[in-house]
């Protein structure tokens, strides 16, 4: 796992075991909070080491900014935290969480003792704002990714965290194409300090409306892409000619799975423009 610190009071974990999935301490006067977890149990607990032996504190609150796996597994292994989410996140996490793990640790004997928190508190669509000790942090809903996705800006470092909304390649499989692209043009001309990826490295201040911007064209040219090859007489040949380097991402993103989660994409949008009347 790699780790970075990339504000005096913000320390992000990086996974070395699935996607660059991230994980994001954030210390306060009164204690820790951790937005997201990671998928494997033993990269969450050397967060969980990290947090009370090198700094000395203890994890107060865990927020969880979605209900996918890779985001949330890890939060059993804090049972004194509070847990945060979108009240949506807890219906998802309480139907197909349960699902998706069980069937998990009937292939994965590492998550064998993982078992689904439910959020202790729950938030609709206006959002929320935690403050710990000497930080405030505002929990704002950004579906698309999925339909719980939500964001945190930590206001006093103008850092925000940006789950899976923000990520190396955006991907709305279990969302929504529409959603997501007007979340990422919210997060625009916000004048952040960094951006943490859910999936990814840190976006600096200098590359943020870039990094945004490219994400927007990415889904447009897609877009306009799927539409041209729903016209076409050969359709399946003409979807899978959709190449992610002329929709302007690179095939080497998250370790080389970008190509396949844009083919997902790319068939999710497909999907969709048949099911419109």
């Amino acid at each position: 796992m790699q780790r970075e610190r990339i504000a005096d009071d913000i320390i992000v974990f990086v996974s070395d075991q699935y996607a660059q999935v991230t994980a994001t301490v954030v210390m306060t006067s009164d204690g820790a909070v951790l937005f997201d977890t990671l998928l494997y149990p033993e990269e969450t607990r050397q967060i969980k080491r990290y947090v009370e032996t090198r700094l000395g504190s203890v994890v107060r609150f865990v927020i969880n900014s979605h209900f996918h796996a890779d985001h949330s597994t890890g939060t059993c292994f804090f049972p004194e935290a509070q847990v945060i989410a979108h009240a949506r996140c807890r219906d998802l996490l309480d139907k197909r969480g349960r699902i998706g793990l069980a069937r998990a640790k009937a292939s994965t004997d590492e998550l064998r003792e993982v078992e689904i928190v439910l959020p202790d508190i729950v938030f609709g669509d206006e959002g929320m704002i935690l403050q710990v000790g000497n930080k405030t942090l505002e929990l704002t809903p950004a579906t698309g990714h999925s339909p719980d996705s939500i964001v945190c800006l930590v206001r006093e470092d103008r850092t925000l965290l940006g789950a899976d909304t923000v990520m190396s390649l955006p991907y709305f499989v279990d969302g929504s194409y529409d959603e997501l692209f007007h979340s990422l043009e919210r997060l625009l001309g916000e004048n952040y300090e960094h951006v943490v990826q859910g999936h990814g490295d840190v976006i600096l201040r200098g590359e943020i409306e870039e990094k945004l911007r490219g994400d927007l064209r990415y889904l447009q040219r897609m877009h306009d892409a799927v539409s041209d090859a729903m016209t076409s007489r050969s359709r399946e040949a003409a979807l899978a000619a959709i190449d992610i380097e002329a929709c302007g991402k690179s095939r080497i993103l998250l370790n080389g799975s970008a190509e396949a989660l844009h083919r997902k994409n790319v068939l999710a949008l497909a999907s969709h423009h048949i099911a419109e009347p």
